[in-house]
């Protein structure tokens, strides 16, 4: 397994905790990214650069992710696209999008983005927090030991 990483929008307490998780585990975290970023020296930590574009990381993370690895990101249609090719997606506030749940998941995402479209508020998300740092490291520890077993 392989953990990608959609790397522009994710939280800095959730890269650190891929960082020791990488050093811990020895598996390899890729993060993808419009921009360049200082990683830690470590042989389990790499960096894409992609151009900048709409969906030019989306694109690369589905092109080199493979069944079993998962994709870290807060990206519905992303992860609908990592699911499909029979990976499992993590969101950065711990919640998991896998075969199951992610057509429901991306019906509720595209209905909310149409009320967003017809001028409908809908709100956004609560800020990202010490619970939200908590639920994903159980539920990133809980992934990578269902993997091992």
């Amino acid at each position: 397994m392989k953990i990608w990483v959609d790397a522009d929008a994710c939280p800095k307490p959730v890269k650190d905790i891929l960082f020791r998780l990488a050093e811990r585990t020895e598996i390899m975290v890729t993060l993808v990214a419009n921009q360049g970023m200082r990683l830690p020296d470590s042989p389990y930590l790499k960096l894409i650069q992609v151009g900048h574009g709409a969906d030019v990381a989306d694109d690369e993370i589905v092109n080199m992710c493979e069944a079993g690895d998962l994709i870290i990101t807060a990206d519905i249609p992303l992860a609908a696209r990592v699911v499909e090719k029979g990976a499992q997606a993590l969101d950065p506030r711990g919640k998991v999008y896998d075969k199951n749940n992610i057509g429901q998941i991306l019906s509720m995402r595209n209905f909310m983005d149409e009320l967003r479209g017809s001028g409908v508020e809908t709100g956004g998300p609560n800020s990202f927090g010490q619970k939200e740092r908590f639920k994903f490291a159980n539920e990133l520890d809980r992934i990578i030991a269902q993997r091992e077993s």
